[in-house]
């Protein structure tokens, strides 16, 4: 971990990081061992916070509760994965860290691009696609995946915005959702990512989407 913040604060010339994130938990290393390492560069300048990423609700809870006992610098955000297709962190993360004051930086929140609807039942990908596993694809195919994407598009079209901007939106909706990361492949896919981090969905737009999930279970 030093020798790469080291190199990384030389690649990018500056003098500290302002976030620096562990992407995985590590069965193999002593937890508090790591949050001593990541301590000794925010009190060196060179880490300005820290932050986790793929942590369960336990994982996290445990890193703080170290935190807290050692006197050490704890972990300030949490990046798990989250968007309409993918709502396991609903159940534990989200109100976890909603009540510690853990901001949430979802990743793939556009389903690592099926909500964008560039794909299509029984139709093989295009070659850019970033889903190119057939039998991922067949998985997302699911009777209610479809439904989303049909209320997303419903949406959007009401809106005169792109399905993609309703889908950040949805995701952002929470406070304790700090940010989203979304991979863009042109300035365009970037322009439309960042206007959606000003749109607020109404309440019909969210009971739109909500029916998708809701008819699941009444069939």
């Amino acid at each position: 971990i030093m020798r790469t913040v080291e190199a990384s604060l030389t690649r990018l010339d500056i003098d500290a990081i302002d976030l620096y994130q562990v992407h995985h938990y590590d069965p193999d290393t002593p937890l508090d061992e790591t949050l001593r390492a990541l301590d000794d560069l925010i009190r060196n300048g060179k880490v300005r916070y820290i932050g986790c990423s793929n942590f369960a609700a336990w994982q996290l809870c445990r890193s703080l509760w170290i935190s807290d006992r050692l006197g050490i610098g704890r972990f300030e955000t949490l990046q798990p994965q989250y968007s309409l297709i993918h709502r396991d962190i609903e159940r534990e993360i989200i109100p976890f860290c909603k009540e510690e004051k853990v901001g949430l930086i979802a990743h793939s929140p556009l389903g690592a691009g099926f909500l964008t609807g560039k794909y299509k039942p029984n139709a093989s990908p295009d070659t850019n696609a970033r889903i190119q596993n057939s039998d991922r694809l067949n998985n997302l195919m699911s009777h209610q995946n479809l439904r989303i994407i049909k209320a997303l598009k419903t949406v959007a079209e009401e809106r005169c915005c792109s399905m993609v901007q309703v889908a950040l939106a949805w995701v952002l909706r929470d406070p304790t959702i700090s940010s989203a990361i979304c991979g863009v492949s042109s300035s365009a896919q970037l322009e439309e990512n960042v206007e959606a981090s000003g749109m607020k969905l109404s309440q019909d737009e969210l009971q739109i989407i909500l029916n998708a999930f809701e008819e699941e279970h009444t069939t």
